[in-house]
């Protein structure tokens, strides 16, 4: 069984490094296209598995001088350079151009284009290895042993494979015209006078033998693949959006196009999207950042919401086992493909995660208010229910209420919420807290499942379920109000530790509990002004942890850094409770970051404040793209908007509060039910052309569902939903 616990970050990549991605399968090479076996992290991944470590292209006996890497799409990369000429002619009249495809395996088409007036005899080699290293083995540095692979020259291509983990995996690399041996491939080439030569390298990834169902194929064009095809439809799909602040439209343009990049498929069901957590080493299913990158992206697209919840359906624990924690009606932490294609049950999940389940619930009830057909929710509700037992049963380890975590081994997670590193929850003086731990947000989160599942109830039409989940709901969060406020501090308790005592940090996780809703009014203005204070608010995000706390560290994993994700919830959830002001200035200060990375926001950044330098520090092995980094702004676009579609009440709500600097905003394109709606909105007026028949406008902010609901019994107390 992996270590999870050990490689809960990301690995430090080369600065200059490019990666491109399809799916699960990725790249990352330097800026020239080589993969060195020096480089560490480099290589070509396919289903968890390195399947290329080495990747040298030389001309004439030497690497050729870079001129450019650009990554049209996110599958594809064309690398530019300059070859070395025959005995060393300065300024070299050879450019060589190599355009790669990333997929099922590997396609790159190389050529040499001769500008001289003279033709040239080329020698050129490409120097390949493929240890066959499980993608663990290497983000943490532990390839060093594996010198165990065969090879072997058949049908005209190099053939090199390795036994791992039970299963053979292998690779087999050939080129039209190509001398094979041991090490790779050669050329022996005559470049015309202003000519040009040229030739495809395909790489074909092998499990057992068999090559995927549809390998690159020489011949084929790279962009007529079924993985292509989905890209494009994904950007016909996707909102149009026009914004008289180009950089915001930028931001949430890369934003559309790094969402649709990190969707993976089911093999067994290819038109359900999921999305994975984020490139290059989490392009898989997670549990807990594919729930929420989902719930945050509605606006986007909501079918990506519900292929995550059909694909994780699909996986939820049936039976207790202790090695990958699995227990019945749990959602995993992570799936990984291990040896089969997709994200059938032949991959192997670990399921250590507190959170995950309830978000399950609760984004199910989300996407209800959405106008999703009852033929595709109604199928999920069982898997909600049998999620409900799971909080009740397993989750609730002592029955005092609350979803406690402890890892029943020890090489699982030792923490299970979010902040999942080892020292991630700790007290104000900095003393680390012990399991068994329940996470103040993880409680949050099932308070909003309980609220979800009454709002599933209400949809159809069960008012004894919808009173039922409701009144849970009041009770939980009255207790939890009782349990994890800290009123000498003015604030809620990270966690609840072992002996149930509070632990005291003031970190973001209670900007989370502003978002669901269990935070009680009289409570709010005293968490909001925390939350601001200059201990939390660097200016471009809200800090994991306070600075005035014992473990701060502004480059830590944890312990002081800005995620992104983390702050837009903290805003969502500013904006829930109506400090607008201030949740303008936190959306604010994280679109202000994303312009600094070139309008794509990373998994983290350093915690420094915004006065200290220029922009915002990068955190060194931030994962980027990364899914609920990506799904971030689309999220502050929609508070910004207060864009709120209750299909349940047959309303949908749009009162915006847009900054000036912002100007007109347009987003046409905007799927709402089987509609495509338009959004036009200016400082604090908006209107939406196109609504579906039957849905009405409201010009002002989604108020708390009171219950009962329509259609309710009468005479029940009032009850204030999400």
């Amino acid at each position: 069984m992996t270590a999870w616990n050990e490689d809960n970050e990301a690995a430090v990549s080369d600065s200059g490094s490019v990666t491109v991605l399809e799916g699960s399968s990725f790249c990352i090479s330097s800026g020239t296209g080589d993969i060195s076996p020096d480089a560490g992290t480099n290589g070509v991944f396919f289903q968890d598995t390195r399947i290329i470590s080495r990747w040298m292209l030389r001309i004439n006996g030497a690497l050729r001088e870079p001129l450019s890497a650009q990554r049209p799409q996110p599958f594809e990369a064309t690398f530019v350079g300059r070859a070395k000429w025959p005995g060393g002619r300065f300024d070299s009249p050879l450019v060589v151009r190599q355009v790669r495809h990333i997929g099922p395996g590997l396609q790159d088409d190389i050529s040499l284009e001769n500008y001289a007036a003279e033709a040239v005899d080329c020698e050129i080699e490409l120097l390949v290895d493929a240890d066959q290293a499980d993608l663990f083995e290497v983000k943490g540095g532990r390839t060093s042993g594996l010198d165990d692979t065969t090879r072997a020259i058949t049908d005209g291509r190099l053939v090199i494979e390795a036994s791992r983990h039970g299963q053979q995996r292998g690779t087999a690399v050939g080129a039209r015209g190509a001398e094979v041996s041991a090490d790779g491939l050669r050329f022996h080439v005559t470049v015309p006078a202003r000519g040009k030569w040229s030739t495809s390298v395909i790489v074909v990834p092998l499990v057992n033998g068999e090559a995927p169902e549809e390998p690159f194929k020489e011949g084929r064009l790279p962009h007529h693949r079924e993985g292509v095809r989905r890209h494009l439809d994904w950007e016909e799909g996707v909102p149009r959006i026009s914004i008289e602040d180009s950089s915001f439209q930028n931001v949430l343009n890369r934003s559309q196009s790094d969402l649709g990049a990190l969707r993976i498929f089911d093999a067994h069901h290819p038109n359900r999207a999921a999305v994975a957590a984020g490139a290059p080493w989490f392009m898989a299913l997670f549990g807990r950042d594919s729930l929420l990158t989902s719930y945050m992206s509605l606006m986007v697209n909501p079918n990506l919401a519900l292929g995550t919840l059909q694909t994780l359906a699909g996986i939820q624990g049936k039976k207790v086992d202790v090695d990958s924690e699995e227990e019945p009606g749990r959602i995993p932490h992570e799936v990984r493909l291990g040896v089969t294609a997709g994200l059938s049950l032949g991959g192997t999940a670990y399921y250590g995660t507190a959170d995950a389940t309830p978000l399950f619930v609760s984004t199910l009830g989300e996407l209800s208010r959405w106008g999703l057909s009852r033929d595709a929710i109604q199928p999920l509700l069982p898997h909600a229910d049998r999620a409900l037992e799971w909080i009740e049963k397993y989750g609730d380890r002592d029955g005092d209420g609350f979803v406690e975590y402890l890892r029943p081994n020890d090489h699982g997670l030792v923490n299970q919420g979010w902040k999942d590193s080892w020292d991630g929850i700790n007290f104000a003086d900095g003393t680390i807290a012990e399991a068994p731990i329940a996470l103040c947000e993880v409680q949050a989160y099932v308070y909003s499942a309980y609220l979800g599942r009454s709002l599933l109830a209400h949809w159809s039409g069960d008012s004894a379920l919808e009173k039922h989940w409701a009144d849970k709901a009041a009770a939980f969060k009255e207790e939890f109000n009782k349990k994890f406020w800290l009123p000498e501090k003015g604030y809620y308790a990270v966690a609840l530790d072992k002996d149930k005592r509070p632990v005291d940090a003031l970190t973001s996780n209670i900007g989370h509990c502003l978002w669901t809703g269990v935070v009680d009014e009289d409570k709010a203005v005293s968490v909001m002004e925390n939350l601001m204070s200059p201990q939390m608010f660097t200016g471009w995000g809200i800090r994991t942890l306070a600075s005035d706390m014992g473990a701060y560290n502004p480059v830590s994993y944890h312990n002081g850094s800005v995620w992104p994700h983390d702050t837009a919830l903290v805003a969502t959830g500013l904006m829930r409770y109506g400090f607008v002001d201030e949740a303008k200035r936190v959306a604010s200060g994280i679109l202000d970051a994303a312009r600094h990375f070139d309008g794509r926001l990373p998994e983290l950044f350093c915690g420094f404040d915004r006065g200290e330098y220029p922009g915002p520090v990068p955190y060194p092995t931030a994962c980027s793209p990364q899914a609920w980094a990506a799904a971030a702004p689309v999220q502050l676009a929609r508070i910004l908007l207060r864009f709120d579609p209750v299909f349940t009440r047959g309303v949908v709500h749009l009162a915006p509060i847009l900054p000036e600097s912002v100007g007109t905003f347009r987003a046409e394109n905007v799927l709402l039910d089987g509609s495509r709606v338009t959004i036009k909105a200016t400082g604090t007026t908006g209107t939406i052309e196109g609504l579906p028949p039957g849905l009405k406008l409201l010009a002002g902010p989604r108020p708390p569902l009171a219950y009962p609901l329509e259609g309710a019994a009468a005479g029940v107390g009032t009850r204030r939903l999400p």
